[in-house]
């Protein structure tokens, strides 16, 4: 086990633990989170005042838990979350953003209101009502950040696309959101190539556009029915948000669909509050900070990054740009970012391209790893680069807002690893007969803030509470689907999802746990295990995809030797790996998650 030494107590006074352990009268991490699920009322209410949240009309009480599946967070009260955004000093900055052409911007907190209330006026001059849905097709640039807080203020809902899917993804989720407008850009710039966006809205058979003009000559592409960016601000200023109710919705949010149709996710005004809180506790966010994470508002960690760091009178910092080259780690040490958000595969991928060992990172006093299972000598590496600053793993997921297991800046930081739920959100794990276990499937208590109470496009209460065990009398569990281990040691490790798991001679493992393990094999830069069935039947078996580093030769035998060796000394003896299979890359969504279902098949195929 590697782990990095935990901050001085001096420095643990600065942080927003601390000053949350004082308010509970507790001294360890322990009893502050039994503190923050004994009564989740009074610690939500702790903390929306701590985050200064703001309200149109005062709430009655902060919770109404007569109903578990849909309780009532702040019952009573009307508010916007947008204007909990907006709490920093006018002139400080609120967004540093830079290209890969080097075109650097900032943008203070007045001018982010300013331009934000344009927007809002905008789409009221056009006619939208609350509750419109209005979509965004983007990069995560300033526009975008000034589009998604417009649309909320405005009453209406946003509903994010990433930048990344083909035509015939963005129609389906503009159709199954009922989208009536969309704010798009006509190219982003990647690698020094210009990708057309616009185009494939067009493509798409996206509704009326209003397209950010990024390419000389691109607005004489436009509809009829399309509006120029600086036209549609020019309509004034809104005075005021709407007021919206607490579980009305604000953003319509979807899973990767790496099976059949995406899960169509809504979230409320509330929501934000869980994003906030994980950032401000887990992460340690503070005013003035700095926070950066390479993402899209197209998955929950782009809508997350604004929240977590406005709310908490944090700047964003935004690179339009690749982030897996050196000119993203320049931006990250120019732009001073306190706290950098990562992806364990980008993380590989600075390692082996040694594209970040020239950048100073040493004003970072905390990395996170979100998205995938991660691998403990990238992570260690990662906090290296950063002069040893802890990687806060960091794991939950759209319908829940934010975080159901993380780490924090004060307990010591051991790669890879969890140090503790997520603060005010309860979980439990059960083996498949339901029973509470160390090593198993992981499933929600509520209430908690963020858990999300509604799905457009299928049936909530089927998705995540048909079936389910009681754990206590009246307490119903939520089905989540992660698999979690808690060690002896008291840190917890993610073997992936529970439907990533494989049955190999009557013993079952998950996919992450025969990765992790292979992972320090000479050579590999990624891997991938499934099980497929023999023909004629029988056990599983286990075939390895294996991603080698550049310049690096080895043979499907030689991998399989090494890699069994390792499946061997340190997992089980028992798992023999049938092949081995030597790939250029792995399939990936579009959110960047491995999709060994494509892989499983491919090699079926090939086998018939």
């Amino acid at each position: 086990m590697t782990s990095i030494p935990m901050l001085d107590r001096s420095s643990i006074r600065q942080t927003n633990i601390h000053w949350l352990m004082g308010q509970a009268g507790v001294d360890t991490v322990e009893a502050l989170y039994a503190w923050t699920i004994a009564d989740k009322a009074r610690f939500w209410q702790v903390m929306s005042d701590r985050l200064n949240l703001s309200f149109k009309t005062s709430p009655k009480t902060t919770l109404d838990a007569t109903n578990l599946e849909m309780p009532q967070w702040f019952p009573g009260a009307s508010l916007n979350i947008v204007d909990s955004c907006f709490q920093s000093p006018h002139e400080a900055r609120a967004i540093l953003s830079s290209d890969e052409a080097g075109h650097e911007q900032t943008v203070s907190w007045a001018e982010l209101a300013g331009r934000v209330r344009q927007f809002s006026m905008g789409l009221v001059r056009a006619g939208h009502q609350p509750g419109d849905r209005i979509g965004i097709f983007m990069s995560l640039n300033i526009e975008a950040v000034i589009a998604y807080l417009g649309i909320i203020h405005s009453g209406c809902v946003a509903v994010t696309v990433a930048d990344s899917f083909a035509a015939s993804e963005i129609s389906a989720r503009l159709h199954l959101a009922g989208v009536t407008r969309v704010v798009t850009q006509s190219h982003v710039l990647r690698a020094g190539k210009y990708l057309e966006l616009f185009e494939r809205l067009k493509v798409a058979g996206g509704p009326a556009a209003v397209v950010v003009i990024t390419k000389a000559g691109a607005e004489s592409e436009l509809r009829s029915e399309d509006t120029v960016w600086e036209d549609f601000l020019n309509a004034g200023e809104a005075s005021e948000s709407c007021p919206r109710a607490p579980h009305d919705a604000n953003t319509i949010l979807f899973s990767s669909g790496t099976t059949g149709a995406p899960k169509a996710i809504i979230w409320d005004h509330t929501t934000p509050v869980k994003s906030a809180v994980d950032g401000h506790l887990h992460h340690d966010i503070r005013p003035g900070d700095v926070v950066c994470w390479p993402t899209n508002l197209g998955w929950m960690m782009g809508p997350w990054l604004l929240y977590a760091a406005f709310m908490n009178r944090a700047s964003v910092a935004l690179y339009d740009g690749a982030p897996h080259t050196a000119g993203f780690g320049q931006f990250v040490q120019k732009s001073g970012v306190t706290m950098l958000g990562v992806v364990p595969s980008l993380v590989a991928a600075w390692r082996a391209a040694g594209c970040m060992q020239a950048c100073d990172w040493s004003r970072i006093r905390a990395f996170s790893s979100t998205g995938e299972c991660s691998n403990a000598g990238d992570m260690a590496w990662l906090s290296a680069l950063g002069g040893g600053a802890p990687v806060i793993e960091y794991c939950g997921g759209t319908e829940v807002g934010g975080g159901y297991i993380s780490g924090t800046v004060v307990q010591q930081f051991e790669p890879g690893a969890f140090t503790t739920p997520a603060f005010g959100t309860e979980m439990v794990l059960l083996d498949e007969e339901g029973r509470e276990t160390d090593n198993g499937e992981v499933f929600l208590v509520p209430p908690a803030i963020g858990l999300s109470r509604e799905l457009i496009n299928a049936d909530h209460h089927a998705v995540y509470y048909e079936g389910t065990p009681f754990r206590k009398a009246g307490e119903i569990l939520r089905r989540h689907g992660d698999r979690i281990e808690r060690r002896q040691d008291g840190y917890y490790v993610a073997h992936g999802r529970v439907d990533d798991c494989m049955n190999l001679g009557g013993i079952k493992v998950s996919s992450a746990q025969l990765e992790s393990v292979v992972s320090g094999t000479e050579g590999l830069r990624e891997s991938a295990a499934v099980a497929v069935p023999p023909p004629g039947g029988g056990p599983g078996l286990l075939i390895f995809f294996v991603v080698g580093q550049p310049g690096f030769s080895r043979t499907p035998d030689q991998w399989r030797q090494e890699m069994q060796h390792r499946i061997r000394e340190g997992l089980n003896p028992l798992f023999k790996i049938h092949e081995v299979v030597v790939v250029d890359k792995l399939p990936r969504t579009a959110s960047n998650k491995v999709t060994r279902r494509i892989l499983r098949k491919n090699y079926e195929e090939n086998v018939k």
